[in-house]
């Protein structure tokens, strides 16, 4: 997230902690700043397949974007029933292509065979504190977030941002020392210069290709019916010889004796 969208952010954030200190606890790390586009629920096995259809997404994306660069402007601030506060994402033709690139995501997790999607309409925005996330407010009395808190800041513009990689990313996981989530596997939307993380998330995307490809030749071998009579048959052996060993270790003993 870029630095004049994300400094907006901070001072929003600020400003509710001023009137309420208990709800500092409850704001996002600015490094956390993101807009989801699906939320599923994915096992090991899942993990993997989600990565690869991720990989099939970008071309997809690129068709959508047709080469252009996708800016995202962010204005005003809601709630989802006073228990979540989000900084929204403004009205415009911006909307049309990222709606799209939402639901081309959607279809493509589906056909990998994985559920993806919520059952609400898709809304996109910046998450700035969750009440949920601190559970010993409810007790204290704070069951939501008041208007007045952000008042100032219902018509506010943030800032904008430009799509330029998507993550497949873990809630549950440890976060990274930057405080955006742990990431699965990304992939890299236009031509915005491309960083050392975006470079080091390429590299390992190849490397876990490679990986699986291995996997998969070592798995058909194992599953060949001349491989799994030959491990048979070498069990066997094997257990001939130790039984050997163990009578051979028998007599010795008696021999000692």
């Amino acid at each position: 997230m870029i630095v004049e969208v994300t400094k907006g952010i901070k001072i929003l954030q600020n400003a509710v902690i001023q009137q309420d200190k208990r709800l500092a606890k409850a704001m996002t790390g600015d490094g956390s700043f993101h807009i989801t586009l699906l939320v599923m629920k994915l096992n090991d096995d899942e993990v993997n397949i989600g990565i690869d259809a991720l990989l099939e997404l970008k071309p997809f994306i690129e068709e959508i974007l047709q080469g252009k660069h996708l800016i995202l402007p962010f204005e005003g601030v809601d709630t989802f029933g006073n228990q979540v506060g989000f900084v929204k994402l403004a009205e415009g033709d911006h909307m049309n292509p990222l709606l799209e690139i939402a639901e081309a995501a959607k279809r493509t997790f589906q056909e990998k065979g994985i559920l993806a999607g919520e059952s609400r309409s898709f809304k996109p925005h910046l998450t700035f504190m969750k009440l949920s996330q601190v559970p010993w407010l409810r007790k204290a009395g704070v069951k939501k977030i008041d208007p007045k808190f952000y008042e100032k800041f219902i018509s506010h513009r943030f800032g904008e941002e430009m799509l330029h990689r998507i993550d497949l990313c873990s809630m549950l996981k440890k976060k990274q020392s930057n405080g955006y989530y742990h990431c699965e596997s990304s992939i890299v939307i236009g031509k915005r210069p491309i960083g050392i993380r975006d470079l080091i998330n390429e590299a390992l995307q190849r490397e876990r290709m490679v990986l699986k490809s291995k996997v998969k030749q070592i798995k058909e071998l194992l599953f060949q019916p001349e491989t799994q009579a030959k491990i048979r048959r070498e069990l066997f052996e094997g257990r001939s010889i130790n039984n050997n060993n163990q009578e051979n270790d028998v007599d010795f003993s008696a021999t000692l004796t």
